[in-house]
C-alpha cells in the first residue's frame, strides 16, 4: 500500500504560521455572522430561554467532539486541505474528489458569501451610505433602474464581492500577510464581541425575568433542524484549521493545541453572549430583529450605540471572511496537486508562495453565488447541510485508519475514542437525515450535486486523470 507523500518540495506550501496565527485564523472564520444573526432566526422557533442556551452548549459539546477527532487525522497528515485530506485517507480518491467537487463549487462559495453578505449589509447602516447615492449622482434614475433590473439587494452585493475581491487579493500576497490580518481583526473583534456581555453588566442592565419559559411558537420537534443548523453554522470554521495544516510550523504539537484552545473560547464567548442578548432582549421581542448587537448596545447605551454596533459586526464578519477564503482555496490546491482537478488550480505564486490560482478561481464562484442565491438564509442553509455531510464522512475516517494503520503515528490521540468521534459522526448522521426530511425539496438539490460528483470522477479519470497520474500518489 501506498501513502501519500508528505515530504515538502519547492513547489509546497511554507510553514510559516505559528500557534498564535492558526488560533487567529481559526476563532477569525468561527466568529463572523451566525453570533448576531442567528439568535433572532433561533427565537422565532423555541419559548425556552434555558433550552436555547442548552442547545448552544450542545452546540459546542458536538464542536469540541469534531475538533478533538480532526486533531488526531490533521497530526497524522499535516498537509494542506482539511477535510480532504482525512476522506482522501480514510475512504479513497473518489469520495476525496467527490467532497472537492462540491467544497468547490458549492461548499465554500455559499459559505464565503453568505459571511459576506452581513458585512455588506452592518456596513451600509453603519456608515450611512449606499451605492444607489452615487448611482443617483452619476445619472438621474440610475439607481432605479438597477434597482429594476438587479433587484433591490443589489447595493449590498456590490459591497459583498469588493470586500471579497479585496481579501483575495491580501490572501495572494502571502500567507504572512494573511496571517497577521487574520490575527489582528480577531483580537479585535473578540473584544468587541465580549464587550457585547461586559456592558450591560457593568451598567446593570438587564432582567431576571426573559429567562422565564415562554409559550414556543412551534413544536421543539420542528425547531431542531432549523435551530441546530444555525447554531452549527455559528461554530462552523473550529475545522477549517486542517486546512491550512500544511503551512503550520511543528504541526504535531501546534495544531491539537489549536482545535482545543481555540473550540473552547468559542464555546464559552458564545454561551455568554446568548445570555447577555437574552437579559436585555426579551424572545418576543427578539423574535421581529434580523440582528440583535445593535438593539441591545441601543437599549443600553442608546442610539448613537446602534451604529457602533453595526460597524463591530462589520469588522467581524470582514475577518471571518478573510480566514475563511484563506482556508478554502487550500483545500482545492491540494485536489488539483493530488491530480484530481485541473493542474493549473494547484499552482504556487513563485513570488508570494500561495496558491493564487486557486484563490481567484474560488472568488469568482463565490460571488456567482452571491448573485445567484442572494439572502444569507438561504446561503448559510445550504452550506451547512452539505458540511454536515462531510464532516460525518472525515470523522468516520478515525476509526478505519485505526484498523487500516494501527501502527500509524499518531502524535495526537482523541481522548474518550471510540465514543467522542462517535457522537459527532451519529450526530452528522442525525442532521442529515432531519434536513431531508424537513426540507426534501433542497436537501435533494444538494445531494444531486453531491452525486454528481461521481460521475464526473469518472469522466475525471478517463478523459484527464491519465495525464496526471504521474504526479499522484493512491492510497
Amino acid at each position: 500500500m501506498r501513502i501519500h507523500n508528505t515530504t515538502c518540495n519547492p513547489s509546497d506550501l511554507p510553514r510559516r504560521i505559528g500557534l498564535f496565527g492558526a488560533v487567529g485564523v481559526m476563532v477569525g472564520v468561527v466568529i463572523g455572522s451566525g453570533i448576531f444573526r442567528q439568535p433572532p432566526i433561533i427565537a422565532q422557533y423555541l419559548g425556552s430561554p434555558s433550552v436555547i442556551l442548552a442547545l448552544w452548549v450542545l452546540g459546542g459539546v458536538l464542536a469540541l467532539c469534531g475538533a478533538l477527532t480532526f486533531a488526531e487525522l490533521a497530526t497524522m497528515h499535516p498537509q494542506s486541505g482539511g477535510v480532504y485530506v482525512f476522506i482522501r485517507e480514510g475512504f479513497g480518491r473518489l469520495p476525496a474528489f467527490v467532497f472537492g467537487w462540491s467544497y468547490m463549487l458549492l461548499m465554500k462559495p455559499l459559505g464565503a458569501a453568505g459571511i459576506a453578505v452581513v458585512f455588506g449589509e452592518h456596513l451600509h447602516h453603519a456608515l450611512g451610505v449606499d451605492w444607489r447615492d452615487l448611482a443617483e449622482w452619476l445619472s438621474a434614475g440610475l439607481g432605479a433602474r438597477l434597482d429594476s433590473v438587479l433587484g433591490s439587494g443589489w447595493a449590498v452585493m456590490l459591497t459583498t464581492a469588493l470586500m471579497l475581491t479585496v481579501l483575495t487579493a491580501i490572501n495572494v500576497r502571502g500567507v504572512r500577510l494573511g496571517t497577521v490580518v487574520a490575527g489582528t481583526l480577531t483580537a479585535i473583534k473578540f473584544a468587541a464581541v465580549a464587550a457585547i456581555v461586559l456592558v450591560p453588566l457593568c451598567l446593570g442592565a438587564g432582567d431576571l425575568s426573559n429567562f422565564k419559559p415562554g409559550p414556543a411558537p412551534g413544536s421543539f420537534y420542528a425547531a431542531i433542524v432549523p435551530v441546530m443548523a444555525g447554531i452549527m453554522w455559528t461554530y462552523d470554521g473550529w475545522s477549517d484549521v486542517g486546512a491550512i495544516a500544511g503551512e503550520v510550523r511543528d504541526p504535531q504539537r501546534t495544531l491539537p493545541r489549536v482545535y482545543l484552545l481555540g473550540t473552547l473560547a468559542v464555546i464559552a464567548l458564545y454561551v455568554f453572549v446568548n445570555a447577555a442578548y437574552i437579559a436585555v432582549i426579551p424572545l418576543e421581542h427578539m423574535r421581529t430583529l434580523d440582528t440583535l448587537a445593535p438593539a441591545l448596545l441601543e437599549r443600553v447605551v442608546g442610539a448613537s450605540a446602534g451604529v457602533v454596533a453595526a460597524a463591530l459586526i462589520a469588522l467581524s464578519t470582514f475577518g471571518s471572511t478573510h480566514g475563511s477564503i484563506m482556508t478554502g482555496a487550500r483545500v482545492t490546491y491540494q485536489q488539483s496537486r493530488d491530480g484530481l482537478l485541473f493542474a493549473i488550480l494547484g499552482r504556487v505564486h513563485p513570488r508570494h508562495e500561495t496558491p493564487a490560482v486557486a484563490l481567484w478561481v474560488q472568488l469568482a464562484l463565490s460571488i456567482l453565488a452571491l448573485v445567484t442565491m442572494r439572502t444569507f438564509q438561504s446561503l448559510a442553509e445550504g452550506y451547512v447541510f452539505l458540511m454536515w455531510v462531510f464532516f460525518g464522512l472525515a470523522a468516520g475516517a478515525v476509526f478505519v485508519l485505526r484498523v487500516r494503520r494501527p501502527d500509524a503515528p499518531r502524535p495526537f490521540r482523541c481522548p474518550g475514542y471510540p465514543v467522542v468521534p462517535a457522537v459527532f459522526v451519529l450526530a452528522a448522521v442525525g442532521m442529515t437525515v432531519l434536513s431531508v426530511l424537513e426540507s426534501p425539496g433542497p436537501s435533494v438539490r444538494w445531494l444531486a450535486v453531491i452525486a454528481a460528483g461521481v460521475p464526473a470522477y469518472w469522466v475525471w479519470r478517463r478523459v484527464v486523470g491519465a495525464a496526471t497520474t504521474g504526479r499522484t500518489h493512491e492510497s
